[in-house]
């Protein structure tokens, strides 16, 4: 270590568990404190924290604004290693640093100085990128009162400095690498991968990872799933494979085998799909076992997710820019601007950005760096008229998956793509150019797929949506972040088109009839008046009204059917359809004007020219041709009071805020959402895999027709092909379920003392997962202070401020905390060890009975539909319990009306055992090896 370290004078770090429960420690020692002293001494330091917003919350006090007597270590690990993780807690920044993990509040405060020593330490011998550029920046943070500020620049300072680095240090933009354009890869071929080549490539990738050789069912998958890289015979009749492959078979890389053949051997590319950000990430990790030399991995393996998610650089700029004179939170920026220079490819939501860094204060001072203001929501970006077009991190990915092997994408982009090009292809246009024709896809996580089809082929005309099209027309008409209409963003490319301009300004005009700024005041007044202004805040506030007169308040907000309608509804939605086809009908006329433009000038339009023509293309598509029809469509059914359709269900909701309504929306979705991804996804494919580890239904006489329902299968001509191979986990050893059978699940006293024991028993290492928020902020008020007493972290969705990934990640890091959590976290925990070693249900998790489920309800199959459903989400959540052949794990539902029909799909050698909760607590003590609670 430098002899820095040790010599710096740090601030007494105070570490507070739930409870709360707090320890403090300086040089010399580190003990418990009471609750008012860790409050003195936070409120009025210094202090050394992790986390300020979550000791905060802890300790029931407004989170301090930044001041120098305020050290936050996650500040300063995000400072020392940019783009790298690290779970956001005492006990994370530990094991990030290759320290023990910390037990306890006291061991939590004293390792907590010892990290911010060797983060110190780290700094003066090897900082990135530069030693003087990273002083440019530390000065900056600084000047702007950065606690760690002097620290910083000391250890930067304690070896000799280059050159000084002209300005800043914030105008990242100029030094992030651009993209090279290159010829186009062409189509794919469709050469076939034999089964054999398959299970040898498999062999060969384990070989590659240092791992043993395949297990027979990983082997068998990777023969098997080669029938998908097969080349098709006929239009319309892709090669479809449904896989179900237990946990622990290994399905990553045993799809990764077949298609990294067939990649090689027809070009580009093969998509694999996945439901969460975070299984992104862990495929693209498996990759390495096929490209191990991280340059050749990052062409060839690709990430892609929607523009959403990447940082903008054009809006960091205006931001960093704006933070400089006062107007933001520079300390936010500068260190997002260090990210900047690190990150792998910008990806703010699930790559490298530390999601924790926008939460360290709970109340974060305008312009906050986080992705929601760094990042394009608004389908503002102005393409090649941008200044960093050619560093663009969005850019770099559609270039770089249109080259790749492998492209790691999300239902979600898979499916909305899908949807838009489909759109464009029917009025005859090529497809837009971020994404090209699937022809090999792998839908990993394949179980979602229906959900994801569900909410991509949907439409919502609410007061946010519409807000949003004015804003996407008009530009910012208020105080707000960067943003430019679209007269700011063609006017100058338009020439002397006066046809395409007179459109231009006919659109801007007729926006004008959108909801404006201040439009969820007026339709939804917290004092109950309201004072609508234009047809579709009127028709907003029609929807509020019938909902009130039809609908009773629930904990997630209102809902109605669309039909019959209020007259009042009828109305304004006629008013509401004429002011969108004025809209509708001069973007349309523009989209023309522009696509002359393309074809007139082809020959001389500069390519930036075309560039932002074609993206302003783009938004006039899925606008213009696919929202504005939705939605007229829908409003013109509500006007005629015509008969359901039977393909569709529309409805009206609330959404909530506090207990209020703040807006309400007119939505449709299909009742069968697989019409729509068998024709524009699976049908012109030429090969699919859908896979999971709960595919087939065991209940039924074919365990696949399900499966076959919700993936579109059977609307193919032919049966896919199946395939079901069993977990290799000894689950008849290493796991238990239990049915508590004298617990009150209503009761949220006796929930919590029963999640209480249960967690008590096992030692920690819980995850309780609950089917509504309110339960959850109950049971998590009533236990966490004595698991805290019992030194036991608990951890809760929607109590603590930060999101779902960051909360798992520190359960994950610490291998005794609890957690709480509803389906986000039953859906992203992937917690191999012992730090997932029990999983208690607060009651069964039957689909909710709205309008949508109950339509889905009678067309596929009644009371047998929702135990599908619940089956499906039990047989989810066992499987994050054993993740790997020595875990061990209780699984417990609180319900004692669960039907045992719904545990059919959990592993073979899984026995359900009813017992009261005193015999439950012991038997999860006995068999996990802890004591039982007193």
């Amino acid at each position: 270590m430098n002899a820095l370290a040790p010599s710096l004078d740090l601030a007494p770090a105070l570490v507070v568990l739930p409870g709360p429960r707090a320890a403090a420690a300086d040089a010399s020692r580190a003990q418990l404190i009471r609750a008012p002293e860790a409050r003195d001494l936070f409120e009025h330091g210094p202090v050394l924290v992790a986390h300020a917003g979550m000791t905060a919350k802890r300790l029931g006090v407004h989170t301090p604004a930044r001041s120098q007597g305020l050290f936050d270590a996650l500040e300063l690990f995000a400072f020392v290693r940019p783009a790298r993780f690290c779970a956001p807690s005492a006990a994370g920044l530990a094991l990030a640093l290759g320290l023990p993990e910390p037990k306890g509040a006291a061991e939590q405060a004293k390792v907590l100085r010892e990290a911010c020593h060797v983060l110190l330490a780290e700094l003066a011998l090897t900082p990135e990128p530069s030693r003087e550029e990273a002083l440019a920046v530390g000065e900056t943070l600084a000047r702007a009162g950065w606690a760690w500020g002097t620290a910083v620049i000391g250890a930067l300072r304690s070896a000799p400095v280059g050159n000084a680095f002209r300005g800043s240090g914030m105008d990242v933009w100029t030094r992030v690498a651009e993209w090279e354009e290159q010829a186009p890869p062409g189509e794919a071929g469709s050469r076939p991968i034999a089964p054999d080549a398959a299970a040898q490539r498999l062999t060969d990738l384990l070989r590659q990872a240092g791992l043993d050789e395949a297990r027979p069912t990983q082997a068998e998958f990777a023969a098997e799933a080669a029938f998908a890289f097969q080349p098709r015979e006929k239009e319309g009749e892709p090669r479809m494979m449904l896989a179900e492959a237990g946990t622990g078979v290994g399905k990553t890389l045993g799809y990764l085998a077949p298609a990294s053949l067939w990649a090689e051997a027809n070009g580009p590319a093969v998509w694999i799909s996945t439901y969460t950000r975070a299984l992104q990430r862990q495929i693209e990790r498996e990759s390495h076992a096929i490209y191990p030399d991280p340059k050749v991995r990052a062409k060839k393996a690709v990430v892609r997710k929607g523009r959403e998610n990447y940082l903008c650089l054009l809006n960091f700029q205006d931001q960093a820019n704006t933070a400089q004179l006062g107007g933001a939170d520079l300390i936010g920026l500068a260190l997002t601007a260090r990210w900047v220079r690190a990150t792998r490819d910008g990806d703010m939501t699930g790559g490298d950005f530390p999601a924790w860094l926008p939460t360290l204060f709970a109340i974060p001072p305008v312009g906050q760096a986080s992705a929601a203001n760094l990042v394009d929501r608004r389908g503002e970006c102005i393409h090649a008229g941008c200044a960093h077009y050619r560093a663009c991190f969005v850019e770099k990915a559609v270039r770089g998956s249109r080259r790749a092997d492998i492209v790691i994408a999300n239902h979600a982009l898979v499916l909305t793509q899908a949807a838009f090009d489909g759109a464009r292809a029917a009025r005859g246009s090529k497809a837009d150019g971020e994404t090209t024709q699937l022809k090999r896809i792998v839908f990993d996580e394949g179980h979602h797929l229906f959900d994801a089809a569900d909410a991509a082929f949907a439409a919502a005309l609410s007061g946010a949506e519409s807000a949003e099209l004015r804003r996407w027309i008009r530009g910012p008409e208020g105080r707000g972040r960067r943003g430019r209409g679209l007269e700011a963003r063609l006017m100058e490319v338009l020439g002397d088109r006066d046809d395409a301009k007179r459109a231009l300004v006919d659109a801007t005009r007729a926006a004008a009839a959108l909801p404006g700024e201040g439009w969820s005041g007026r339709v939804a007044s917290p004092n109950g008046e309201v004072n609508p202004s234009g047809p579709i805040e009127h028709f907003v506030v029609a929807i509020i009204e019938q909902l009130r007169a039809r609908a009773a308040p629930s904990e997630v907000g209102m809902e109605c059917a669309a039909r019959p309608a209020l007259d009042l509804v009828r109305e304004t939605a006629r008013a509401a359809a004429s002011a969108l086809a004025a809209i509708e009908a001069p973007l349309l006329a523009l989209a023309r004007h522009l696509e002359d433009v393309l074809d007139d000038e082809a020959a001389t339009l500069p390519p930036g020219d075309r560039a932002r023509i074609e993206g302003a293309l783009r938004g006039l598509d899925r606008r213009a041709r696919m929202t504005l029809p939705a939605w007229r469509s829908m409003l013109r059914a509500i006007d005629e009071d015509s008969e359901d359709d039977p393909d569709f269900v529309d409805w009206f909701d609330a959404t909530f805020l506090y207990g209020r309504v703040v807006d309400a929306a007119c939505r449709r979705h299909w009742v069968d959402p697989t019409e729509p991804l068998t024709n524009t996804v699976i049908a012109p494919a030429h090969g699919v895999l859908v896979t999971s580890a709960t595919l087939a239904d065991s209940t039924l006489a074919d365990p696949f027709a399900l499966a076959e329902m919700r993936t579109g299968a059977a609307r193919l001509p032919d049966r896919p092909k199946t395939l079901r191979l069993a977990s290799p986990f000894d689950y008849e050893t290493n796991a238990r379920a239990f049915v508590v059978t004298d617990v009150g699940r209503d009761d949220p006293r006796q929930v919590a003392a029963a999640m209480r024991e249960l967690f008590l028993a096992a030692g920690g290492g819980g995850v309780g997962l609950f089917t509504a928020i309110r339960r959850l902020r109950a049971v998590h008020e009533r236990i966490a202070a004595p698991l805290s007493d019992k030194g036991l972290a608990l951890y809760a969705q929607h109590v603590d401020p930060l999101e779902v990934g960051a909360l798992v990640d520190i359960f994950r890091a610490e291998q005794d905390s609890c957690l709480l959590g509803t389906d986000a976290v039953r859906d992203g925990v992937d917690v191999p060890g012992r730090s997932l070693r029990l999983l208690v249900f607060d009651r069964v998790p039957w689909p909710r009975p709205d309008i949508l489920h109950k339509a889905r309800r009678v067309r596929f199959g009644g009371k047998a539909y929702d135990d599908s459903v619940a089956r499906n989400r039990i047989s989810q959540a066992f499987g994050r319990l054993i993740r790997r052949a020595d875990d061990k794990g209780v699984f417990v539902m609180l319900d004692a009306a669960a039907p045992t029909r719904l545990f059919s799909g959990l592993p073979e050698g899984v026995k359900i055992e009813r017992l009261g909760l005193v015999e439950a607590i012991e038997a999860t003590a006995a068999f996990l090896g802890t004591p039982s609670a007193d």
